[in-house]
């Protein structure tokens, strides 16, 4: 009988997926590079596990229904286009191939377009929810050919996460590369979500002196509230774990963290587009930054480490880092939807934002309650040029922005770091600013380079000059 659809790779995403696949009633074919690899995952498995092991692409592409699916669970890059040459020839007009790794969504646009002309239908698929998720519920967000969606729709919806009202986490995002482009951005985010929540671990630990279990208590108090998210449930566990000494695990873990490109991608990929993603690009450099280790080492010898200052009143602080957490998630996924609303305005995607907060409510790492917020207020309004603009947010900052602030300054006090939390409120108080000194630099601009300006008091397509340096009158500038 031939198989439904078969999986390339067999490395832990791949193993799972298939797996989950297998588990909801579908027969898979399976393919590794390495024969012993795809011989050791089958060896301890049922014999009516759904899973049916090939050792060439010749076997891979014969066992499988038409038209094909292919679903490629390989290392972003070079490795990709190389798996996608090898099969070409094994291929049929029809065909599907999916991409389900952390490819650069670039790269997905270039092979999309490539093999429209060849006639296979290719999408590239945005995957969260690391190990786990592959094997027991992802968030999917698919991208490519609008034409192949619907021959594999039900396969991925079946095995994609549940949110709680039920539904599948795996929604179409677009044409061409905006499903992996969607991926990079919850990436970002998650990025930023990490650096925030590790900001208000420090202020708490450092500045407020408090011992882990009482931060671990305050972290899973948290998640009952507005702050609810895998991440603060995650980070409340972590902070429990301890040694056979009685010390705690986390002390114990090296402070330099590492990084796989995604928050990176997603930074370059705002400074290309003009959007001011200063919180996600703040938390790739917070990753950084922690990894000059023996750097960081000599200059607090050097120069003195931190000299905390006790809080006035402990528990008031505590809630004022609450807010400031709250209000900085804000701003990060305000700037994440800037981030997506500009590429779909540069690319001709129709992205729907609601539905983009609806896949990522379950599976996914940045999976939270806050989504189901987001997704209401895109409902309520799917124009809605940022999320400040909607009500609930703009009270929401309103409310948070006082205990914001103290937080912030707090840290700087105290000589404690905040520069996700800095950032966000920084760009607050930029986006919510009728008038910003940015008219001054417009004047330098032009008094060095002559790069004119334009006035608040004339038409707005008209561009000036001024002859700083010679008798400082202005003059009409045609463009």
């Amino acid at each position: 009988m031939p198989s439904d659809i078969a999986v390339y790779g067999l490395g832990v995403m791949g193993r799972n997926i298939a797996l989950n696949l297998a588990n909801h009633g579908m027969t898979v074919s399976v393919y590794n590079r390495t024969a012993s690899t795809t011989e050791a995952f089958v060896a301890d498995l049922p014999a009516d596990s759904g899973i049916m092991p090939t050792y060439s692409l010749g076997e891979l592409c014969d066992s499988l229904a038409r038209p094909r699916v292919v679903f490629l669970m390989a290392t972003a890059g070079r490795v990709v286009d190389l798996i996608i040459e090898s099969l070409l020839p094994l291929l049929d007009a029809g065909d599907v191939l999916i991409d389900g790794g952390n490819s650069y969504f670039k790269d997905t646009q270039r092979r999309w377009q490539s093999l429209a002309d060849k006639g296979i239908h290719y999408l590239g698929m945005g995957i969260s929810g690391g190990e786990e998720g592959a094997r027991r519920g992802p968030s999917i967000m698919p991208g490519g050919d609008a034409a192949a969606w619907p021959l594999v729709r039900e396969h991925f919806e079946r095995i994609a996460a549940k949110a709680d009202d039920g539904q599948p986490c795996c929604r179409w995002i677009g044409e061409g590369g905006a499903g992996h482009y969607v991926k990079m951005i919850h990436n970002g985010i998650e990025y930023g979500d990490m650096q925030l929540i590790a900001e208000a671990w420090q202020l708490m630990r450092d500045g407020l002196g408090m011992p882990a279990t009482a931060i671990a208590d305050t972290f899973a108090a948290w998640n009952d509230g507005v702050l609810r998210s895998y991440l603060i449930g995650i980070t409340a566990d972590i902070l429990r774990v301890t040694d056979a000494d009685g010390s705690l695990r986390v002390d114990h873990i090296l402070d330099s963290a590492g990084q796989k490109g995604t928050g990176r991608w997603t930074a370059v990929d705002a400074l290309e587009t003009g959007v001011p993603l200063t919180l996600i690009a703040e938390a790739v450099y917070a990753r950084m930054l922690s990894s000059l280790k023996e750097e960081r080492v000599a200059l607090a010898a050097r120069l003195g480490g931190r000299q905390p200052v006790a809080a006035a009143d402990q528990a008031a602080m505590l809630q004022a880092i609450h807010d400031a957490l709250y209000a900085a998630k804000i701003v990060s996924y305000t700037q994440g939807f800037l981030q997506m609303r500009t590429a779909a305005a540069a690319y001709d995607w129709q992205l729907d934002y609601a539905n983009i907060a609806l896949v990522w409510r379950a599976g996914c790492i940045i999976r939270s309650r806050f989504l189901d917020d987001i997704a209401q207020a895109y409902e309520r309004d799917a124009t809605l040029p940022a999320l400040p603009f909607d009500d609930f947010f703009a009270d929401a900052l309103r409310g948070a922005q006082a205990g914001w602030r103290e937080a912030v300054a707090f840290g700087i006090r105290s000589g404690i770091p905040t520069p996700a939390l800095s950032a966000a409120l920084s760009f607050y108080d930029g986006y919510r600013s009728a008038d910003l000194p940015a008219n001054l630099i417009q004047a330098q601009r032009d008094y060095f380079g002559a790069h004119t300006y334009q006035r608040t008091d004339r038409a707005a397509q008209q561009h000036w000059h001024t002859r700083w340096t010679d008798d400082r009158q202005e003059v009409a500038v045609d463009d």
